[in-house]
């Protein structure tokens, strides 16, 4: 399962061998200074929007991979019945959100809010 990892000014989506294959790139990174909101989604299949490509995607089930939409692209890891973290970026970024499932969704926003210097409800 993937995982956002905090450190080094910046906040890591570290991505299982599996699931770099599944999402046909690599690890994806953005620079703390680069996050303009963070959150919790308890659904986040909904959160998706536009077109798989590329990546693997089963609906409901598995969404690995770039989303491609009109505004842009995002990242997503996200799996049946788990909550996600959505990260918003700054304009210009290679991705507008990252959206990836994680064991401990509610610490891992506080982290990267604590980092960022967010506070609750927005930067």
């Amino acid at each position: 399962m993937a995982k956002l990892v905090v450190g080094g000014g910046r906040v890591e989506v570290v991505l299982s061998q599996a699931e770099r294959l599944a999402a046909l790139r690599g690890d994806v990174s953005a620079a703390l200074d680069e996050i303009a909101d963070v959150q919790v989604s308890p659904h986040p299949f909904g959160e998706l929007r536009g077109i798989r490509a590329p990546g693997t995607g089963v609906p409901g089930v598995i969404a690995l991979g770039t989303w491609r939409h009109r505004g842009g692209k995002d990242f997503v890891a996200i799996y049946r019945r788990r909550p996600a973290v959505v990260v918003l970026l700054a304009a210009g970024c290679e991705f507008e959100r990252l959206i990836v499932g994680v064991e401990d969704p509610d610490q891992t926003v506080a982290a990267i809010r604590a980092a960022t210097g967010l506070v609750i409800g927005g930067a």
